[in-house]
């Protein structure tokens, strides 16, 4: 009998699963109320007198390596299932991701193009390197013209016939070679000038160049679409239009919209007037019709640009250009991605 409980305490020792069923089995064969030590116990009674501590003291070890081997198999069962379940598990919760953040220039890029989208404008882009043609002659501003002096350009490999362009209105002239009217686009994109940086200045900005050309189109037309772009973008419904002058529009205006004067930053940015100028505008001057090979005796158009990081500016009462070229986490985290 005594042989046979050092047998059992063997068996015990060698006794390995990763089944939480064989666990229980082998539980149950041992300790259970039905199991062996049960039986051997109730068998003591009958071991030989001589015998006896040894085999009572044979039991116990037995009892408790059988206990020992069953608490050491569910922990190693437990620690197994949990790695498997922190790789394996997709239904567990995931750690909490913080969105990032828009620029704000990128919002408000967008917010145009949405506006614009609504009656029939459709985005395009073109190089930022450009050639002389698209970015100046073909928008009537020949060689020697004194309005170039008005763009102070970035040259490349000093070779005056490539440049960084100084506006997106050659993204214009490139679709209208490429289309034909009736032409309703706005150019969204990133321009260069050679000009000194300032709170109010800046030698990279962007810009948002709108085109339409069709037949019998007029500076009514021309009005109606701002005055409708005014009202979306920044809710005012009182605009003006002052005489200006630009080599590709002919007549030429700048748009001002009524800011108000409600408050002490209204007077500041309105320089007390109330007023706001936004962007510039005109009549598509009949030239660069002709230099795009359009009829200007059938088609009429208008165009207008502004530049994005003024309309931010104005939208986010941000006081300096430069705050949107310094990649500041604590500038950048007020405007939150929106899913």
């Amino acid at each position: 009998m005594l042989d046979k409980v050092k047998e059992l305490i063997e068996e015990v020792h060698l006794f390995n699963t990763t089944s939480k069923t064989d666990i229980e089995a082998f539980r149950i064969k041992y300790l259970g109320s039905k199991g062996l030590l049960k039986g051997l116990f109730s068998e003591f009674k009958n071991v030989d007198a001589e015998l006896r501590k040894e085999f009572g003291q044979a039991l116990n070890n037995l009892k408790k390596a059988a206990e020992d081997k069953v608490v050491f198999l569910n922990n190693t069962l437990e620690d197994s299932n949990g790695v498997k379940s922190f790789y394996g598990d997709l239904t567990r919760p995931s750690e909490p991701i913080q969105l990032g953040s828009r620029h704000p220039i990128s919002l408000v890029k967008n917010q145009i193009i949405e506006v614009f989208n609504r009656i029939g404008f459709t985005a395009s882009e073109g190089p930022e390197i450009e050639d002389d043609w698209h970015n100046f002659t073909a928008l009537n501003l020949p060689e020697y013209h004194p309005a170039r002096d008005m763009q102070d350009t970035f040259f490349i490999d000093k070779n005056p016939d490539t440049l960084l362009r100084t506006h997106t209105s050659s993204v214009q002239v490139r679709y209208m070679e490429n289309n034909k009217p009736p032409i309703r686009t706005i150019s969204p994109g990133r321009v260069f000038r050679n000009e000194d940086i300032s709170a109010r200045a800046h030698c990279i900005f962007h810009q948002v160049e709108g085109l339409y050309i069709d037949t019998d189109v007029s500076f009514a037309d021309l009005k109606q679409t701002l005055l409708y772009f005014t009202k979306e973008m920044f809710g005012k419904s009182k605009i003006r239009l002052r005489p200006s002058y630009f080599p590709f529009t002919e007549p030429s205006a700048e748009v001002d919209i009524y800011w108000g004067l409600e408050t002490e930053t209204d007077y500041k940015i309105t320089k007390g007037t109330g007023w706001l100028e936004i962007m510039g505008c005109g009549m598509v001057d009949p030239n660069v019709l002709k230099n795009c090979n359009i009829d200007p005796s059938i088609y009429s158009g208008y165009a207008f640009g502004m530049g994005i990081e003024r309309i931010a500016m104005l939208l986010y009462q941000i006081p300096d250009i430069r705050m949107f070229y310094e990649n500041d986490v604590r500038f950048l985290e007020q405007f939150k991605s929106v899913l």
